[in-house]
């Protein structure tokens, strides 16, 4: 793929600080030697799970939102390849990929204007070459019987990561979003609050379950479509669960379980709902890290979940110091993935 920026051994030399007496996480990872014939590679090669990244800003300007995203995939991939490797993180089965290099198309960013509706249509056209790039790596790695877990980028990429997963298994597949806001939006144009209602016009997403909506952010036309929709998609609020008290966060959690998993889903996390955490779009008020940990480690448990997409984390909207914290905390849930996940 003429998108892939594979991640080399000298990559790994920079960023793994080695310690006398420790054994890091990235001195034990896999990675490729060279961008041909990926799928094949990967079939051949003994690991269960390929890490990749998508760093771009463009389906969050594309929604007009903030952007930052870009710069998550760089910032993780230090914090994760540091942690310990021991008897908690065995990463002997994990593959490093490398990351979808859509350099070119950010640079376009920078002459637009986001309030020009005309600027905002061709930054969606855009969103659509993004979409086959994403598709097609999924596809593979689905395909070559592995696991992918993506580090976005906007949310826009759920769109290439069901279409990519359905193909491969040649079915509809399902999905859970933990997420503030629905991204269940009309077909407007791609862009990353559309990702969701895009796969399923398009018949690749069956069942959809959006864990944790704000009930400030979600329009009363899109509840009306989900209500109507309710054999395949459902959702219960943030304020049900955490403010009011009428839901219990467990048990949620097994009732979204349940909607999803009796056949091939994907997980999807958006760091908008996560309190405090830098964002596309910070809020102030959400789930705290440790809830968001649960809820990934309780979803994975399952053979059924076909990869894991954290989204939206936008480090370089913090200062130095808090830039790592915010890559710690997408290290941690991709670490709780690893442990939890089912093959």
């Amino acid at each position: 793929m003429d998108k892939i920026i594979l991640f080399k051994s000298s990559d790994k030399k920079k960023i793994v600080n080695s310690r006398a007496g420790e054994t890091k996480f990235g001195e034990h990872v896999k990675h490729l030697t060279n961008s041909r014939n990926i799928y094949e590679q990967l079939v051949k090669i003994d690991v269960d799970y390929v890490i990749f990244g998508i760093p771009e800003d463009i389906g969050v300007f594309a929604n007009y939102g903030n952007i930052g995203t870009s710069s998550a995939y760089n910032e993780v991939i230090k914090v994760l390849l540091n942690t310990q490797n021991n008897n908690y993180n065995k990463a002997e089965k994990v593959l490093i990929l490398g990351y979808l290099d859509f350099s070119k198309e950010q640079k376009v960013l920078a002459s637009l204007d986001q309030t020009k509706i005309s600027h905002i249509k061709k930054v969606r056209k855009l969103v659509e070459e993004i979409d086959k790039s994403v598709t097609k790596l999924v596809h593979d790695i689905i395909k070559a019987g592995k696991t992918p877990i993506v580090i976005g980028g906007g949310h826009n990429n759920a769109y290439g990561n069901i279409k990519g997963t359905a193909l491969a298994l040649n079915q509809k597949i399902n999905a859970i979003n933990f997420d503030a806001h629905t991204d269940f939006r009309k077909e407007e144009g791609r862009h990353s609050g559309n990702g969701f209602s895009y796969a399923f016009a398009e018949e690749f997403l069956d069942k959809y379950f959006i864990f944790g909506i704000h009930e400030n952010y979600a329009s009363q036309i899109i509840i009306n479509k989900i209500k109507k929709l309710k054999k395949y998609v459902r959702y219960n609020t943030y304020e049900s669960i955490a403010i009011r008290h009428e839901l219990k966060f467990k048990k949620e959690i097994q009732n979204a379980l349940s909607f999803v998993y009796n056949q091939p889903y994907g997980i999807e996390i958006d760091c908008d709902a996560i309190e405090g955490i830098a964002s596309s779009a910070m809020t102030p008020t959400g789930f705290s890290t440790n809830k968001t940990r649960e809820f990934v480690y309780t979803v994975s448990a399952h053979k059924n979940a076909k990869y894991l997409h954290i989204c939206e984390a936008a480090p370089s909207l913090e200062g130095k110091k808090r830039r790592k914290q915010t890559a710690k905390i997408v290290s941690y849930l991709i670490t709780d993935f690893l442990r939890a996940h089912k093959k």
